[in-house]
């Protein structure tokens, strides 16, 4: 006999965002693009195809932080859970969700508990939902479809009891420039109450050769090299842009001064591009490059002091010491 408590609950999507006409927002990209090193912001990389390649990344040999990230949530997903001490988890560019189904089986064993994941892929938030409900009895989903920023309004407005947690998983955090990060981590602080809680998870800095190593394929795969050369098709399909993905050479690199992992698109030969949607040209030399993708690497200190100062305390961690991966939670003052 089925307990009601243990039977598949239910799951929907919200657009908080203006349907899928935020893809149609050309402000970012535009500035972005007439930075001194053109620039596609990451919201970009993530349509339908973007995201079955990063899921393609996370499966590489070489690229460790998934792995690691999951092995951390499996160990210690009882103590995290526990401390989380919430019936609502929210999480930022939640994907596929398979990491979190862990924490999400745990946090419901103790009770009833309602997942709110934001995407800017709808068929992703569907897709997670389905397989989320059927292996975590007692799970209501709410997939919040639109960027960070609208997700995060949403909550701000909704009507709630009790404690909510933001999860920022996946080392999303280092996605970003220091000021886009800065902005967004106000973004959360403002949305949590006293009390509330925002679960993180970071890459502590190490030596450039693993980094590389992480964030480039290996010999026989093509996921980066896929995943990157797709924000120009995206930029083709959506602006009636003509970039010609042939003429790109993907590669990352590690900069010590930054600490930043930065993913580029090397231009092969000199080409002039049309984006007719952004009412745009832009000339590439040979040897330029387009910029697709940050990923810092963080000073665990540093990190902790930058959410202090807006009013967010880490309370706990939980770090790998082998590979210098962190999952934190910090609460709200």
């Amino acid at each position: 006999m089925v307990r009601p408590e243990d039977a598949a609950r239910t799951v929907r999507v919200v657009p908080v965002d203006t349907g899928d006409a935020f893809w149609d927002d050309g402000t970012a990209l535009r500035a972005a693009l007439a930075e001194p090193v053109p620039r596609i912001p990451p919201v970009f990389g993530y349509d339908e195809r973007g995201s079955q390649l990063f899921e393609a990344i996370t499966e590489l040999p070489t690229y460790y932080l998934t792995r690691v990230e999951w092995d951390l949530l499996r160990r210690h997903a009882d103590d995290i859970a526990a401390r989380l001490d919430t019936d609502m988890l929210a999480e930022m560019g939640s994907g596929s969700a398979k990491k979190t189904a862990v924490l999400l089986g745990a946090a419901a064993r103790h009770r009833p508990l309602t997942y709110l994941p934001i995407d800017v892929s709808r068929e992703m938030l569907e897709a997670s939902g389905r397989a989320l409900v059927e292996q975590v009895p007692g799970l209501d989903v709410v997939g919040l479809w639109g960027r960070y920023e609208q997700g995060l309004a949403h909550l701000r407005s909704a009507d709630r009891d009790g404690r909510l947690v933001v999860a920022f998983l996946g080392s999303n955090m280092g996605n970003a420039t220091d000021a886009e990060r800065a902005d967004l981590l106000a973004d959360i602080a403002a949305t949590l109450r006293p009390g509330d809680g925002f679960l993180f998870s970071v890459d502590l800095l190490k030596p450039a050769d693993v980094l590389e190593t992480a964030y480039n394929d290996p010999p026989g795969h093509d996921a980066f090299a896929g995943f990157r050369l797709n924000h120009l098709t995206h930029l083709n399909r959506r602006f009636g842009a003509d970039f010609d993905v042939d003429r790109f050479r993907p590669l990352a690199r590690f900069d010590p001064g930054t600490g930043m992992v930065e993913g580029h698109l090397h231009v092969l030969r000199e080409q002039r591009v049309r984006l007719p949607g952004l009412d745009l040209e832009l000339d590439l030399a040979r040897g330029g490059s387009i910029n697709v993708g940050f990923s810092a690497k963080f000073d665990r200190d540093r990190l902790a002091a930058e959410i202090a100062a807006l009013g967010m305390d880490v309370e706990h961690e939980w770090i790998d010491q082998r590979w210098r991966y962190a999952i934190a939670l910090a609460r709200r003052r």
